[in-house]
């Protein structure tokens, strides 16, 4: 049973669009379904549309954002899809994530055409209105567009947080404790320190005050939605870098000159981006083999996902 993920259902390759036809994103139909198990809904189909069918499109009437007929603005779909959304969305409290279609008026994330009554379109655009709502009612489900995903940065964080979110719900199967919730913190301090440094120190005093809480459940809601935002910053390579020589002094003992030096110029030379991040973490990775560490061997940032996907070829 893969990773429960909500999907687009024409970027799973489904023909469900406006002329019947799909936008089947191939990484994420065949590459990420051997790991994803996906929940795909076409929106518009949801709420009665047929294929083919008329174009809409999101446009501003001068105090909200509505989804009508590209030709008949007077055919409104706005209550439909919002009345759908709120109640499908309950039914995701169990996703992962969720993949969407990039510039479609339900689905899109971000910069999807506006228009104004005259047809003029308003620079920036919105958000689709079904994925405005997902996303606002689970700010801390990685959401990403299909097209973006082309972005092997971006890429690279969709799916780690999705990895991640899906590693904290496991963490607490059974019922959420303390010693459950410092364990998970303590495996992903690497990570928050990759991610963003204020983060990862505001994290660290939330969980060491987790004692003080009377409910854990409201401390696990906090929680995950600091730990998801953190994460949703992407890692930068000077702040890898900086991981790297952290992790680089837990194996001081147990290197010699030589080796030191060459995990030393691998990870330089990842700083000045002559080497992807797979090179110097797969020298770790071996030298921990050799030398294991308890602490180490358990921190996420070191395989946090299959190696297989080749995330990291490309950091």
């Amino acid at each position: 049973m893969g990773i429960p993920v909500g999907i687009s259902a024409c970027v799973l390759g489904e023909k469900v669009r406006f002329d019947g036809g799909h936008k089947r994103n191939r990484f994420v139909a065949e590459d990420l379904s051997e790991y994803f198990d996906f929940r795909a809904v076409c929106p518009e189909m949801a709420i009665g549309m047929p294929v083919p069918r008329s174009v809409i499109r999101l446009q501003d009437n001068g105090i909200e954002v509505r989804l009508v007929d590209s030709k008949d603005d007077s055919i409104d779909h706005t209550e439909k899809m919002k009345t759908f959304a709120d109640a499908i969305i309950p039914s995701f409290e169990w996703l992962r994530g969720y993949v969407v279609c990039a510039k479609s008026p339900s689905c899109g994330m971000e910069r999807v055409k506006l228009y104004m009554k005259n047809g003029n379109t308003i620079p920036g655009g919105s958000i689709g209105i079904y994925t405005q709502q997902l996303m606002e009612s689970m700010p801390w489900l990685p959401v990403e567009e299909d097209g973006r995903l082309c972005d092997p940065v971006l890429r690279e964080n969709f799916i780690f947080r999705v990895y991640a979110l899906d590693d904290l719900y496991r963490s607490v199967e059974g019922g959420i404790t303390r010693d459950k919730i410092i364990k998970f913190h303590s495996r992903y301090k690497l990570c928050l320190m990759a991610h963003h440094q204020a983060s990862y120190r505001e994290l660290g005093r939330l969980v060491s005050k987790i004692h003080e809480w009377e409910d854990l459940i409201e401390f696990f809601l906090t929680y995950r939605q600091q730990f998801m935002d953190a994460l949703k910053k992407r890692a930068s390579r000077k702040n890898n870098t900086n991981v790297l020589m952290h992790i680089q002094g837990y194996f001081k003992r147990d290197l010699d000159k030589q080796q030191k030096a060459e995990l030393r110029d691998v990870i330089m030379r990842y700083r000045e981006g002559l080497l992807p991040l797979v090179a110097p973490l797969t020298l770790i990775n071996h030298h921990l083999t050799v030398n294991p560490d308890e602490y180490l061997s358990q921190q996420a940032y070191l395989a946090p996902y299959p190696e297989k996907l080749l995330l990291r070829y490309s950091l």
